[in-house]
């Protein structure tokens, strides 16, 4: 543009020389800045992410800001926006229609909390902004229903081809639970869980989502492997707590993720301490480090801690998850910050993923 203080080349090096502020690469990774006019001798720029940033916005707009006045000498503004890409799709593994991104969460240990992180993750993405769909995948054990307030035997509508997913807390959620009588076992193989988990994913009208979290059983057996392998996943999630066997599990989990080249999004460390509401010491109940240290080893993004908070396991069980019924808490807040890097990390890797190559057959 004529008026134009900076020309593109030059934003896009500003914003490369810019740090995340969630993520430990430069904000060029997962944002673009542009210039949008000039009004009343104040150059007008907006900072559009590549995931969902509301509530955060100041975040980002204090350090653009302050990097484009020192650029070019005068007041600016900054508008910050976002928009949601889609992963690119296989031929082999269709994404259901209105879904953008399949994010995986997973743990290779059970009683790590991967049920509860999945929960509230879903939210909190649905807090900063996005369209937010929840499938719990975990056909012998579905806590979903519980944990979003399910009343027992509430099914969802179904005509005879697709079924309608149930909305609670603005999420699109399916579950198992919804279809059978939680209080029978499932005793299937394999090949029926598959089935079954790909009827739900695809037999499902899901709305325009930019996300669908799959809440994956835990575990890396034959299930986890051929469920990795035939749903589309843009990535996954990897939730561990600090104990040695939990980390040692949660690795076998990343290594499966690798040979079936799903993008690891990050790891996060549940229960990683507890607060006393009475005196305020911090103890270390399960260990200290163990996700932190893993991540750095496999060369994964770490994306944070969760403590473990007296009460959550009775929320949860009474269908009130803290991000929706208690926004303002501490642990609410965690979570929607664990939600922010993960959006940030799966941005990351849509920017550096090649486009898979394209095969032309001519006639001759």
């Amino acid at each position: 543009m004529r008026d134009q203080p900076l020309n593109p080349e030059v934003l896009s090096a500003l914003a490369e020389s810019l740090p995340s502020p969630v993520l430990a690469e430069p904000m060029a990774h997962t944002a673009r800045l542009e210039w949008s006019g000039r009004h009343d001798g104040t150059d007008a720029f907006r900072l559009t992410l590549g995931y969902p940033v509301r509530g955060a916005e100041s975040l980002y707009a204090g350090p653009v800001s302050r990097a484009l006045e020192a650029a070019i000498g005068r007041p600016v503004t900054v508008t910050v926006g976002f928009e949601i890409q889609g992963f690119p799709e296989s031929r082999n593994q269709p994404i259901p229609p209105g879904v953008r991104n399949l994010v995986a969460v997973a743990s290779a240990k059970g009683g790590v909390g991967k049920s509860t992180v999945a929960a509230n993750l879903a939210l909190g993405l649905r807090a900063l902004g996005a369209r937010v769909g929840l499938l719990d995948a975990d056909i012998y054990g579905p806590s979903q229903p519980a944990m979003f307030g399910v009343a027992p035997g509430e099914r969802p509508e179904t005509d005879g081809q697709k079924i309608e997913p149930l909305n609670r807390h603005g999420i699109a959620l399916m579950s198992i639970g919804f279809l059978v009588d939680v209080n029978q076992a499932m005793i299937w193989r394999g090949p029926m869980v598959t089935q079954a988990l790909q009827q739900l994913l695809y037999q499902t009208r899901w709305p325009e989502l930019d996300y669908l979290v799959i809440d994956l059983p835990p575990g890396t057996g034959d299930i986890q492997l051929t469920l990795a392998q035939r749903v589309p996943l843009s990535g996954a999630v990897v939730v561990t707590t600090p104990q040695d066997i939990a980390v040692l599990d949660a690795r076998r989990g990343i290594r499966l993720f690798e040979k079936v080249e799903v993008p690891i999004l990050g790891i996060v460390e549940n229960m990683s301490q507890y607060h006393c509401p009475e005196c305020g010491h911090v103890a270390r109940i399960f260990g200290h480090g163990g996700g932190e240290a893993l991540a750095r080893e496999c060369g994964v993004r770490w994306l944070g801690e969760l403590p473990l908070v007296p009460g959550l396991c009775e929320q949860m069980d009474r269908g009130a998850p803290p991000v929706a019924t208690d926004p303002a808490s501490a642990l609410a807040q965690a979570f929607v910050m664990l939600a922010h890097r993960t959006g940030a990390s799966l941005a990351s890797v849509l920017h550096t993923r090649a486009p898979p190559p394209e095969i032309i057959i001519e006639g001759n």
